[in-house]
């Protein structure tokens, strides 16, 4: 698995697991479980690797492909 998730999209990611994830404390009923999506851009801001990003080919990773010296 070769890092294909930037520092900023790691950053966004988080901010927007966070924000999904505070759903479950705020929501009742059955709808608070909708929350537990957000533990998904979390762990992918974590590992640095997205299998979404690998199926299409995108890497927002600045540091993939390039030879370091």
């Amino acid at each position: 698995m070769k890092a294909n998730v930037g520092n900023l999209d790691k950053i966004i990611r988080i901010i927007a697991g966070i924000g999904l994830f505070s759903l479950f404390f705020i929501l009742e009923g059955n709808l608070r479980f909708l929350g537990l999506i957000g533990i998904v851009p979390i762990a992918t801001a974590l590992i640095g690797w997205c299998p979404l990003y690998s199926v299409i080919g995108v890497s927002t990773c600045p540091l993939t492909g390039k030879k370091t010296s």
